[in-house]
């Protein structure tokens, strides 16, 4: 039997030959079995399609704080309330720390795996003679990092700490950009609600009109049935979009990490507010930007790394796992003897451990680790090109947007004016009651396209900048608006107001939209208070 020293040799020298790394890239990979890794290769395009618009910028800018191109102080204190308070935040910032201790537990497994002291009594007897014992000792085994399982462990531990950071980082992404968009839909809304109101006065006065020529004898009966049925159809399409509009700031009160509650107080504080203005161009920069903005495409590349270092785990399998092991003891029967250097024992030497017949079961590990990290790799060249689908789908629907609500705004301004003829026409006589019905209906449709394609302009400027990846780095500083100055406190939790006085707040509010839907405007106004500027049409 050759001595522990040259079985020791012997086993290093065969186990060269045996597995999947040869001597030469075993060293140049420095002294670790198994594949290093390298950064998969991603197809993107070399630039976007509708790169040659004016109104698509390549050149490079900050996106930390892209919603803040509103100029809507509302929109930036959500923003900030919501990276506070969110919750589902929250849950990946304790995922982080929970990914931080497996990287410090793969750290310790580089040292002496085991450690232990020892000690102890016993008292046995032999033929009627009985005996004392004490021992105290220490013992100690040490597996050596010779063919790189552990420094492998730490890389994927290390890559696995930094996907769940870029997994924070995508969590912020996806809030900034479903704050931003909740809060649209909640303007967009309130501007349906708006414009439909003022259509609804239109018909009330016209209802009264026909009210009075019926009592005069002038007319039949199925002009004031048709009319107080339109009448009745768009107050009930006004209720409909007001729980469209309150589920938007239902929504926004979870994104914020609070209970659901009236955010009125915050929302209509400034009466003025409307549909967040857009400017008419993007700063896109290149689809390559791509690679170093989107935190999920980090994250799927992090993933793909920590995977690959448990190629060569696997791989380490194939050979003899090398240890030193120690012990240090005494024994005595004495416990005032025990210390003494007769009672001293102590070894040390070197051990090895070689899975020889493993009946495959470490070859199909390796592969199965290689198909696993081959399937990540394709998760990530896949998340490169959904990220590049999204902002070219994102890039278009802005662009035409603004083709689409600039033509509506016309349609608009024409369907009033024809509105205001029509109206006339009857009163006097010259025309049936079909002929105001039918303009009345194209008006409340294009009032409502218009208003909604003003809010798609916005949508879409919000889900390009989300697919750009932009905002996460929030986290870093606080996002100063455009004057500088930063958003207020958080909002008070729910608590702070009673039962009662939601309560309140809640039929007040009702009260208010019950009452604009009745409300009288003038049939003649314009469509909207002020004129807006026109947007740019599509060239």
């Amino acid at each position: 039997m050759l001595p522990v020293r040259h079985a020791t040799v012997v086993a290093l020298l065969l186990s060269l030959g045996v597995g999947c790394t040869r001597p030469r890239e075993y060293i140049q990979n420095g002294f670790k079995v198994g594949p290093n890794y390298a950064r998969p290769a991603a197809a993107i395009a070399p630039q976007w399609i509708d790169a040659d618009d004016r109104r698509v910028r390549s050149e490079q800018d900050d996106l930390a704080g892209w919603w803040t191109i509103f100029n809507d102080p509302t929109l930036n204190e959500l923003i900030q309330n919501a990276n506070n308070q969110n919750l589902t935040l929250r849950e990946a910032g304790f995922r982080i720390l929970a990914a931080r201790a497996q990287f410090g537990f793969a750290v310790g497994n580089m040292f002496p795996q085991f450690q232990a002291a020892e000690g102890g009594y016993r008292r046995f007897g032999v033929n009627d003679n009985f005996f004392d014992q004490w021992s105290s000792g220490f013992s100690l085994a040490w597996e050596l990092d010779f063919w790189g399982r552990f420094r492998r462990a730490v890389l994927s531990a290390e890559a696995t700490l930094d996907a769940t950071i870029e997994d924070y980082d995508a969590v912020l992404v996806t809030l900034l950009g479903d704050v931003a968009t909740n809060y649209v839909n909640y303007r967009t809304s309130q501007e349906r609600i708006r414009l439909l109101s003022r259509v609804v006065r239109v018909q009330e006065d016209v209802l009264t009109f026909i009210t009075r020529k019926l009592q005069e004898g002038a007319i039949n009966d199925l002009d004031r049935a048709q009319a107080s049925s339109d009448l009745r159809q768009s107050r009930a399409q006004i209720f409909e979009l007001q729980t469209q509009q309150r589920q938007a700031q239902n929504n926004l009160c979870v994104l914020m990490g609070m209970p659901v509650e009236d955010l009125s107080r915050l929302l209509d504080r400034n009466p003025d507010t409307n549909i967040p203005v857009t400017p008419d161009y993007l700063v896109v920069g290149i689809p390559a930007d791509l690679l170093r903005r989107r935190p999920d495409v980090r994250r799927a590349e992090r993933t793909a790394a920590a995977q690959a270092e448990l190629i060569g785990i696997a791989a380490a399998d194939f050979y003899p796992a090398l240890s030193l092991t120690g012990t240090l003891g005494w024994q005595a029967a004495n416990l005032s003897d025990l210390f003494k250097s007769s009672s001293l024992n102590s070894s040390v030497g070197p051990v090895f451990q070689w899975n020889i017949l493993n009946y495959g079961r470490i070859r199909n590990n390796v592969r199965f680790q290689e198909a696993q990290f081959q399937a990540l790799v394709a998760a990530y060249q896949n998340t490169v090109l959904g990220a590049d689908l999204e902002v070219e789908n994102g890039i278009v629907s802005f662009l035409n947007s603004q083709g689409r609500a600039s033509n509506l705004q016309f349609s608009v301004q024409d369907s009033t004016l024809a509105l205001d003829v029509v109206i006339a026409q009857y009163e006097a006589g010259l025309v049936d009651f079909n002929r105001y019905a039918v303009i009345q209906k194209t008006l409340i449709q294009q009032l409502d396209l218009w208003a909604q394609s003003r809010g798609q302009i916005a949508l879409s400027l919000v889900d390009v900048y989300r697919a750009l990846g932009g905002g996460w780095q929030i986290r870093l500083a606080p996002v100063p608006d455009k004057q500088g100055i930063l958003s207020p406190e958080p909002l008070p939790p729910a608590a702070d107001a009673g039962p009662a006085a939601a309560d309140e707040d809640v039929a007040e509010v009702e009260a208010d939209a019950n009452a604009e839907a009745e409300a009288a405007v003038d049939g003649a106004a314009p469509a909207t208070d002020a004129p807006l500027p026109l947007p740019p049409t599509v060239e």
